[in-house]
């Protein structure tokens, strides 16, 4: 029993690691200036996986019924478009708020340029884009809430194949879903350095994070839906 339990939670570490994970928190974080505010929405992102696992793969293993093949293939499908839309909205981000130049023409006939960024513009609510950066993270929970969805279905089939009882396969899904919390918390940590350092003064270099980021993003999702149309 015991050595099941330390497998889910072992598995549930490299499941924190898997590349459409990274690439949807990444995305998240990719905009945030601060170690703190990056972690903390890796492990936001965490419960989010952690709630979802629990609430299907429990239900269903209670209920004695494995979730359908094709649902769990829409539900992959779905964090394909998923990821799509958080790397396209990154790079939308970086295109808006590039610096561009505007043409003033006077009066007397001359004329100037002068360069112009929308970065840190205030939206239609009068609220600048980081006022919330010490709210709750729904984002990343609604994120890894899907991903736990996506999951769910081959994460069932290992436990009712190893677990004796469904008392102990609960608490499988637990510990993995714990487990995948503490990985994705420890990759946060080193996902949020280079950002928190090129954020400081590098705009060049964090603004190619930021577009590499997302480009690796919509790419991953497009894999994903692929994969999942060809399956």
């Amino acid at each position: 029993m015991l050595a099941i339990l330390s497998l889910g939670f072992l598995l549930g570490l490299q499941h924190a690691l898997e590349a459409d994970h990274i690439a949807a928190v990444s995305s998240i974080a990719a905009r945030r200036s601060k170690v703190g505010d990056i972690v903390r929405h890796g492990l936001t992102w965490g419960l989010g996986h952690t709630l979802t696992l629990f609430g299907f793969a429990g239900a269903a293993l209670l209920l004695g019924h494995v979730i359908p093949e094709e649902l769990s293939r829409r539900f992959e499908g779905a964090v394909g478009v998923m990821l799509v839309g958080l790397g396209a909205h990154l790079l939308w981000r970086l295109w808006r708020e590039r610096v561009h130049f505007h043409r003033h023409s006077h009066r007397d006939g001359s004329a100037h340029f002068h360069a112009h960024s929308h970065a840190g513009e205030r939206g239609s609510h009068g609220r600048a884009p980081h006022d919330h950066v010490h709210g709750f993270r729904w984002r990343s929970l609604l994120v890894g809430l899907m991903h736990g969805m996506a999951g769910s279905a081959a994460l069932l089939l290992l436990v009712v194949a190893e677990a004796p009882t469904p008392g102990a396969g609960l608490a499988y899904i637990l510990l993995f879903g714990i487990g995948s919390m503490i990985g994705m918390g420890a990759l946060s940590t080193l996902i949020a350095v280079p950002i928190a350092i090129s954020a400081r003064g590098l705009t060049m270099a964090n603004r190619a994070l930021q577009g590499g980021v997302g480009l690796v993003t919509v790419a991953i999702g497009l894999r994903t839906i692929a994969a999942t149309a060809l399956g």
